[in-house]
C-alpha cells in the first residue's frame, strides 16, 4: 500500500512539473512580485514568435516599416545584441495579435491596468526607473527602482529610423486611440523627469517596449 502512495505521488509530482508553465527567474517584480494588487514582469518582453509557434516578423531595417498595417518587431537599432538589456521594439499591430505575444496566463496591459499602477506609485515614475547612469542617460532624474520594475531607456523605433536610447522608454498598451484608429495609448519615462507620462497619439506603426501583466 505504502508503495502504491508512494508511486501515486511521484506520478502527481511528475505530471504537474510537465504541466506547470514555469516563468524564467528574474521576470517577476519584488520580492513578491506584486505592485500594489497587480503582477508585473521586471523585464521587457524579448520573444521572436506568437504563442502558437509563429514567427513574428522580424525587420533588420527601415525598409517598409512605416507602411506596416501587420505585426512586426525588431532590434533597436537594428542589433540583436541589444535585445538581451532592452528586449525587442514591437508595433501595435504585433502586442494585439490574437496568437499573443506575452506567456499564457499574461497579457500586454491596458491603459487603465497603467493608470492602476500610476496610482499605486503615487504618479512617481522615478519609482519605476533602473537607478543609475548604466542605461540612462544624465540626468536621470528621480530614478530610485523602488518597486523593482527596472525600467531602462530602451528607446524606440519611429516611422524612419530608431531614437532614443539612453533618455527615454515607451510602454505598449493595448488600448487604441477612439478617435484615431492609427494612434494607440502608451506610457513613457524619460531621462529628464520623473513622470510616467500617458499618451494616445503614437501611431500604431511606432516599435516600443512591453510589459506583460498577469491575468
Amino acid at each position: 500500500m505504502k508503495k502504491e502512495v508512494f508511486l501515486f505521488l511521484v506520478f502527481f509530482i511528475i505530471s504537474f512539473s510537465l504541466n506547470a508553465q514555469v516563468m524564467p527567474q528574474g521576470f517577476l517584480v519584488g520580492p513578491s512580485g506584486m505592485i500594489g494588487s497587480q503582477l508585473w514582469m521586471s523585464k521587457n518582453l524579448d520573444v521572436t514568435t506568437f504563442n502558437d509557434g509563429t514567427a513574428i516578423p522580424n525587420f533588420t531595417s527601415a525598409t517598409g516599416w512605416r507602411n506596416l498595417t501587420t505585426a512586426a518587431m525588431c532590434s533597436y537599432n537594428f542589433n540583436p545584441a541589444n535585445d538581451a538589456v532592452y528586449g525587442k521594439l514591437y508595433n501595435w499591430y504585433a502586442i494585439v495579435d490574437s496568437r499573443g505575444v506575452c506567456p499564457v496566463n499574461w497579457h500586454v496591459p491596458s491603459s487603465s491596468e497603467f493608470t492602476t499602477l500610476n496610482s499605486f506609485i503615487g504618479s512617481d515614475g522615478g519609482s519605476l526607473k533602473e537607478a543609475g547612469l548604466t542605461h540612462w542617460n544624465s540626468p536621470n532624474t528621480g530614478a530610485t527602482n523602488k518597486y523593482n520594475f527596472t525600467a531602462l531607456a530602451t528607446g524606440y523605433m519611429g516611422t524612419l529610423s530608431p531614437s532614443g536610447l539612453g533618455n527615454v522608454t515607451y510602454f505598449w498598451t493595448m488600448t487604441s486611440n477612439a478617435t484615431d484608429n492609427t494612434r494607440a495609448y502608451t506610457r513613457a519615462l524619460s531621462k529628464d523627469n520623473a513622470l510616467f507620462v500617458e499618451s494616445n497619439l503614437n501611431d500604431k506603426i511606432g516599435g516600443f517596449s512591453v510589459r506583460c501583466i498577469h491575468d
